[in-house]
């Protein structure tokens, strides 16, 4: 008899296909998604949800028999830990398989914010190009500094990628690591953000990086400053963004990430300096794959009893229930 799991938002077909012939899936996003996963709910031993969703402490309640969340992503923001290591859940993530495409978006933004091309593509589209219109110019990336808050695999791969168009790298972490020669380790956050032309978030969103990002080191950043977020929304503080962004105290952004997203503030529609995405960072059909492979290995050693291979709640006993 097939174990019961809930799927609390959409995968690749091909995964959620692998699922169904392993498990009972009930999907939380079906149109009798609610009723069917209360119906179910002491059954379900697993929950498969995404690390923008995570899974909240309501449904940890719901669910008397659950011994694994795996999360489609590397965030945790949305799960409880400390929750789910008292109730001895283990909750596990898909890392490092998404770092180059994340990485890969973070050139993109830098790109699109220093080059305009949203402002580019709507002068075309718009038909301003053919009437006269000019597209103002844009700034060259070699030469400048791109600001690395948050030096983990995600920061490591960006800066790769950003010293081949000829960027200088500085960096900051909250904890201390090894920085490749001719790297610049900036003293604190606030002065990595003095010293650079594009600050490039990619801290993990956790309670000690909420709005970390405020309107101390946007002022710091400047008016030529730009900033490309593909962490968390929460990491940056909006208010402080909105009015930077509307008042000169910087240039640009490029965003991948929003507190509450999809529903967007909307005082960044219709802004010209901001390149929006809809957090895409991880969303290539390979790297969709390769995740969906790990949540699918995570699942199976967990109902053959064992720790999940990625889980990030160890605990002191066994994982199979």
């Amino acid at each position: 008899m097939k174990n019961d799991i809930l799927l609390v938002e959409p995968m690749l077909a091909e995964i959620e296909e692998r699922l169904d012939a392993a498990y009972r899936v009930i999907r939380l996003f079906g149109p009798d998604g609610q009723a069917e996963a209360e119906a179910a709910a002491d059954r379900i031993r697993a929950v498969v949800t995404g690390g923008g969703t995570g899974l909240s402490p309501a449904w940890f309640a719901r669910l008397p028999a659950l011994g694994l969340v795996a999360v489609n992503g590397v965030g945790t923001d949305k799960v409880d830990l400390d929750l789910a290591r008292r109730r001895g859940i283990h909750v596990s993530t898909t890392p490092g398989v998404l770092t180059d495409d994340v990485a890969d978006l973070g050139m993109a933004l830098i790109l699109g914010v220093m080059r305009r091309l949203g402002e580019g593509d709507r002068l075309v589209r718009s038909g301003g190009w053919a009437a006269g219109g000019r597209l103002a110019l844009g700034a060259s990336l070699a030469g400048k500094r791109l600001g690395i808050l948050g030096f983990g695999q995600i920061g490591r791969a960006l800066a790769r990628r950003a010293e081949a168009f000829g960027m200088k790298i500085a960096i900051w972490n909250r904890s201390q690591v090894d920085v490749p020669a001719g790297y610049f380790r900036a003293g604190s956050a606030l002065a990595l953000a003095e010293g650079s032309d594009v600050l490039a978030v990619c801290l993990a969103g956790t309670a000690g990086t909420e709005k970390m990002v405020g309107a101390e080191m946007l002022a710091a950043l400047g008016p030529d400053g730009m900033i490309v977020n593909v962490a968390r929304g929460s990491v940056v503080d909006e208010d402080a963004l909105i009015a930077a962004l509307s008042n000169g105290t910087i240039a640009a952004a490029g965003l991948d990430v929003f507190v509450g997203e999809p529903s967007i503030r909307s005082a960044f529609l219709g802004m010209e300096n901001v390149l929006l995405m809809p957090h895409q960072g991880s969303a290539t059909i390979e790297t969709r794959r390769a995740m969906g492979d790990l949540v699918l290995a995570n699942l199976a050693a967990f109902f053959r009893g064992e720790v999940p291979p990625t889980s990030v709640v160890r605990l002191d006993r066994g994982a199979g229930r």
